[in-house]
C-alpha cells in the first residue's frame, strides 16, 4: 500500500510537537506511582528501586518501542486493542483492553484517591470534596481531545518539573536531611518493588496516541518516548531518595509529599503538595485520553467525536475510579502495585507477538524499526522477568510470600 493513501478511522489524528510528544510520555508516568515510590521502598531501601527503575524502565522502553514499530507499520490509526485484534487475534484485543483498562482505573483510583487527599490537607475541604475539585479540570481537558492534552502536558509538565528541582534541592540542603537513611538494602521486600516501578513506567497505551500526532515525522517517535522514559527515570529515582534522606523511612506517607512537605515546613507543603497535584494532573490526563480512545477503538463506535459517543465513554473512565477510590476496597499504594503488576505481564507479551505479526503483515515499511532491541534473547528475558513480577504479586496476595509494606 502507499504510505500517502489514507484510511479512515474513529479516531483523530492532531499533529504534536516532539516536546508535547515527550512531555506526554512524563505526564503519563509522573503521576501517583511517583507519589507511592517511597513509602513502598521504606522496607528495602533506594539502592533496590535504583536497580529495579533501570531494568525496568530499560524493558519497558523496548515494549514500548515495539508498540512504535507496530503502529507505524499499519496504515489505519488505532488503538492498542485494535492494534492487537488484528495482529494477535481477539483474544489478544480483550487482553491488551483488559490490561488497559485495568491499569487506567488503577491510576485514577490513585488519583481520585490522593487529589482528595492533598486538596483535605491543602484548603480542609473532605477527602470527597477535594476529588471532585480535582475531577473537574481533569476531565474537561480528556473531554477536549488529544491535541488540548499535549499542549496542557507540555507546559503544566515543565512547570512540574521546576517545582521538583526546587523542593528536591531543599530537602537534600536541609539540616535534619540524611542521605543514609535511605542507603539500605533490604532484600527480602526487593520484588514487589520492582512491580510498582513497573508502573511508574506503563505508558505503552500512549504509544499509538504519540504515532498519530507524530504521523507528519514518524521518525521523531522514538526519541520522544526514549527522551520522556530518560526524563521520568531522573525523577523517579531522585524524589523517593529526596524524601526517605529528609523523612526517614519510618515516616513515609501513602501520598509522599504530604510528609515531605510537613518536614521542610509550610512553604515546601504547599510546593510539594502542588507538584504532587499537577503531576496526577498530568497522568489523569495522559491516561484518560487513551482510556477514552481505546474505548472507542475497542467496541467500534463510528467517532471520537461523536457527543454521545464521548459523553459515555468519558463516564465509563471517571465514574468507575471514583467509586472504587472510596469503596474502602483499594488503598492507594495497592492500587498501584496490583495495576504495575498484571499490566506490566501482558504489555509485556503481547507487544513482542504485535511486532513480530506486524513485521509479516503490516501495510508499510516504516522509516524507522526498532533494529537490536528486537532481538529474541531479549524478549525472552522480558517475558520471563515481567511473569515472575506477576507470580510473585499472586503468591503474596495470599501471604505465601513477603509484602513490601
Amino acid at each position: 500500500m502507499s504510505t500517502g493513501e489514507k484510511v479512515q478511522s474513529a479516531l483523530e489524528v492532531h499533529k504534536l510537537t516532539f516536546w508535547e510528544a515527550a512531555m506526554i510520555i512524563v505526564g503519563a508516568n509522573i503521576g501517583s506511582g511517583i507519589l507511592g515510590l517511597a513509602y513502598s521502598i521504606r522496607k528495602s531501601g533506594w539502592p533496590i528501586l535504583m536497580i529495579w527503575l533501570l531494568i525496568a524502565g530499560f524493558f519497558t522502553t523496548i515494549s514500548m518501542l515495539y508498540v512504535a514499530e507496530t503502529t507505524l507499520r499499519t496504515k489505519k490509526p488505532m488503538q492498542l486493542p485494535g492494534l492487537a485484534k488484528r495482529y494477535v487475534g481477539e483474544v489478544g484485543s480483550w487482553l491488551v483492553f483488559i490490561s488497559v483498562a485495568a491499569n487506567a482505573i488503577g491510576c485514577l483510583i490513585a488519583y481520585t484517591n490522593g487529589s482528595g487527599r492533598i486538596l483535605s490537607e491543602l484548603i480542609g475541604v473532605s477527602t470527597q470534596i477535594g476529588s471532585v475539585l480535582f475531577a473537574v479540570p481533569a476531565v474537561l481537558v480528556v473531554w477536549l481531545g488529544l491535541k488540548v492534552t499535549g499542549i496542557a502536558e507540555k507546559f503544566i509538565s515543565f512547570g512540574m518539573i521546576i517545582l521538583l528541582a526546587i523542593i528536591i534541592v531543599a530537602s537534600f540542603l536541609a539540616p535534619q536531611a540524611n542521605i543514609s537513611q535511605a542507603l539500605f538494602t533490604n532484600w527480602t521486600y526487593a520484588v514487589p518493588v520492582f512491580n510498582v516501578a513497573i508502573f511508574c513506567y506503563i505508558a505503552q497505551y500512549a504509544v499509538p496516541e504519540l504515532a498519530r500526532g507524530l504521523s507528519h515525522d514518524e521518525k521523531k517517535l522514538a526519541p520522544a518516548i526514549s527522551t520522556g522514559m530518560f526524563i521520568t527515570m531522573i525523577l523517579l529515582a531522585l524524589v523517593p531518595l529526596a524524601i526517605v534522606s529528609l523523612t526517614g523511612p519510618e515516616k513515609v506517607s501513602q501520598v509522599a509529599t504530604i510528609a515531605w512537605g510537613k518536614a521542610l515546613g509550610q512553604w515546601a507543603f504547599f510546593t510539594a503538595n502542588i507538584f504532587a497535584l499537577c503531576a496526577m494532573m498530568t497522568s489523569y490526563w495522559a491516561v484518560g485520553e487513551s482510556f477514552l480512545t481505546s474505548i472507542v477503538d475497542k467496541f467500534h463506535f463510528k467517532s471520537e467525536r461523536d457527543t454521545k459517543t464521548r459523553l459515555l465513554c468519558i463516564c465509563c473512565v471517571v465514574i468507575p475510579p471514583f467509586f472504587l477510590a472510596y469503596s474502602g476496597l483499594v488503598s492507594f499504594v495497592d492500587a498501584i502495585y496490583l495495576a504495575g503488576t498484571f499490566g506490566g505481564v501482558i504489555m509485556s507479551v503481547l507487544p513482542v507477538l504485535m511486532l513480530r505479526n506486524a513485521r509479516k503483515n503490516g501495510d508499510v515499511e516504516p522509516s524507522w524499526t526498532c533494529g537490536w532491541i528486537a532481538n529474541s534473547w531479549i524478549q525472552v528475558i522480558m517475558i520471563i522477568l515481567f511473569c515472575a513480577a506477576a507470580v510473585y504479586a499472586i503468591l503474596s496476595l495470599f501471604s505465601l510470600l513477603p509484602a513490601a509494606w
